[in-house]
């Protein structure tokens, strides 16, 4: 690994002064009315800008003290040392002993990075060659299934970060697609989602994506099985071999070349990936594929560099106008010191629908932790409880909560400025835009200020006695416009939030890049998958027995 100061030799921001600080600035009542009422300039101040996107800030529970304090936190903890170590291959994966370089699956061909002697650059770049050799084939109507018809559906199948970040990124870009062929997405492992899409799908013409970096994960692996036989069911009545289905109708993406090949994927279709990607950080590599395919290359690279110029503004821009540290010190100062520990993702913009059930993997997965990096138990609050839905449809079904109800829930809304601009037709499309843009901000509006913010408008306000129509106030929120989304602009939006997580670990000195806590779940369904398909007594607790022998009755 690079020559970087090691993670067991950094300070902790747990042992400063500053933390002390905070605690203490953390037991005086915090008033986003009466702040805002103090300081005309406050919106000012607490807002940035980084490219295409603009964070205002203000309706944070913060004055200048706490932000100086948590910048100095940041210090305290040598943020700075730990960027670089990110972004220059150090082994910021503790507890697998490795690197997390996602940063350089978006760095420019002509850029240079050695790990363990290696350039990674040019590996990234010859993968993203195999990419675009691969994407290219089935756009053009070149690559063709068993009985000779061109490729018109394919079908990604992996869970989790194999999942959520191509479903995400291809639905939000999805009116940048220039082509007719459709991409469709397979996770579950009940077979539902799979079973559905068969019966619409024709074999003859569908391309099945296995991504899975192990290339041993059940859920992929099982639905994989399943569309192998569908596949097969028809070759075979039109003569086709398995090795022709397996040749023209599978591509795999793994970090395991020889269990792609035992499973049957031709050395051709093989896409690699590396050791020091995570899943949840795997959408810049092969993982992204299926983005590749339908918005085309260009667009792929596009997202790329978006997400390189939010790791440049990162890793150079002070910290008091870096947008990720910014974002992940007041994470910090809501989750751990205010003690609001649920957080939502507010989106209005019906192209970011999966960005919420993206965030949560990114975020839960990557800052549940309750040890640090040198395995002490964790005395302070960490990452918070993260859910998130499309602003106008959360608006009607836990909006009540966020209002009125009594748990305190930081929020982040997120909306593009721009949309059916310039489009005379669409007119009626630009109003609905329009009408959203309002309702997000006037929603932040209402979270902050209550009933008071009611009061200068022609809204009838609610008496603070009549108890069924007031609404308190004071729920932190950061508010992020994006100039326009494309391409570049969602790059640059998903790294915020990766880079985001990164200052939240340092802070709280945990490493946010293994995931321990979802492997014993899966070695315990193996033993009860086992105890389910064998009769008799099993040796489990007395309430899973008792449910595989209700299970075992009506099989």
């Amino acid at each position: 690994m690079a020559e970087i100061k090691g993670n067991s030799a950094y300070n902790s921001a747990r042992n400063s002064t500053y933390w002390q600080q905070l605690q203490t600035l953390a037991k005086q009542p915090w008033s986003l009315a009466a702040l805002f009422a103090q300081d005309d300039s406050r919106a000012t101040r607490f807002s940035m800008q980084a490219g295409a996107l603009y964070m205002d800030y203000s309706k944070q529970c913060i004055d200048e003290q706490v932000l100086a304090s948590l910048l100095q936190l940041a210090e305290s903890c040598e943020l700075s040392t730990r960027i670089n170590a990110l972004m220059q291959g150090a082994m910021v994966n503790t507890s697998e002993e490795r690197a997390a370089l996602h940063t350089a699956l978006r760095l420019p061909e002509s850029a240079k990075l050695d790990v363990d002697g290696q350039n990674v650059v040019a590996d990234v770049h010859d993968s993203l060659s195999q990419v675009a050799r691969l994407s290219e084939r089935v756009r053009s109507g070149t690559w063709r299934g068993f009985s000779g018809k061109a490729i018109t559906d394919v079908v990604n199948i992996g869970v989790g970060g194999s999942d959520l970040g191509p479903l995400m990124a291809t639905t939000a870009l999805d009116e940048w697609a220039d082509t007719d062929i459709e991409v469709h997405f397979v996770s579950n492992m009940d077979g539902t989602q799979l079973d559905n899409l068969l019966k619409h799908l024709n074999p003859e013409t569908t391309l099945f994506i296995i991504s899975s970096k192990s290339f041993g994960t059940v859920d992929t692996l099982s639905n994989a099985k399943t569309a192998l036989s569908w596949l097969l069911a028809t070759a075979k009545l039109r003569a086709g071999t398995e090795d022709s289905v397996l040749r023209r109708h599978f591509i795999g993406i793994s970090a395991n070349s020889e269990k792609m090949s035992a499973w049957g994927i031709h050395p051709e279709h093989q896409l690699q990936l590396w050791e020091w990607v995570g899943g949840r950080f795997s959408l810049w590599s092969a993982i992204g594929l299926a983005i590749a395919i339908r918005i085309g290359i260009d667009g792929f690279k596009a997202l790329l560099a978006g997400a390189h110029s939010m790791d440049e503004h990162f890793a150079k821009a002070d910290f008091a106008e870096n947008l990720p540290v910014l974002l992940g010190l007041l994470a910090v100062w809501n989750s751990t010191f205010l003690q609001v520990n649920a957080h939502t993702v507010l989106p209005y913009d019906g192209r970011l629908n999966y960005l919420p059930s993206y965030l949560t993997q990114l975020e839960m997965e990557s800052n549940g932790k309750s040890v640090t990096q040198h395995g002490d138990h964790i005395d302070y609050d960490t990452c918070p409880i993260l859910w998130g839905e499309i602003g106008s449809n959360a608006q009607h079904a836990f909006y009540q909560l966020l209002h009125q109800g009594t748990q305190q829930v930081s929020c982040d809304f997120i909306a593009c400025v721009r949309r059916y601009s310039g489009q005379s037709q669409n007119a009626p499309l630009q109003q609905q835009h329009e009408l959203s843009l309002a309702n997000c901000l006037a929603q932040s509006r209402v979270l902050a200020f209550g009933n008071a913010a009611l009061q200068e408008s022609e809204v009838q306000v609610a008496s603070a006695a009549d108890k069924y129509k007031y609404y308190r106030g004071n729920q932190p929120s950061t508010t992020l416009l994006i100039d326009e989304l494309t391409p570049h602009s969602l790059g640059a939006l998903i790294a915020l939030y990766e880079h985001k997580v990164y200052v939240m670990a340092s802070i709280w000195d945990i490493n946010p890049f293994d995931q321990w806590g979802v492997e014993m779940g899966k070695q315990m369904a193996e033993s009860v998958h086992q105890a389910m398909q064998q009769a008799g007594e099993s040796q489990f607790d007395s309430s899973t027995n008792q449910l595989l022998k209700h299970i075992q009755q009506l099989s």
